[in-house]
């Protein structure tokens, strides 16, 4: 279970990565956030936006049309 859902279904892309960067600064380190995208592009884009700026992404996994990755904090 993540700290924090960030709901970022039915927003194309950058929307996703940017809604989950806000969020990042809201959160101490080790926090973990869940985003559920919808996006395809979120597919690669938050794996290599968390790899870019350090963060660990914990779990990735698609249900339902949409696609949730857990990342924790650096």
């Amino acid at each position: 279970m993540a700290d924090q859902t960030v709901d970022a279904r039915n927003l194309q892309c950058p929307m996703p990565v940017l809604k989950i960067a806000t969020a990042m600064n809201e959160v101490s380190p080790g926090d973990t956030i869940e985003l559920i995208a919808t996006d395809r592009g979120a597919l690669s884009d938050i794996p290599a936006w968390a790899k870019d700026m350090g963060h660990s992404l914990k779990e990735q996994f698609e249900a339902d049309g949409e696609y949730h990755f857990v990342v924790e904090k650096s």
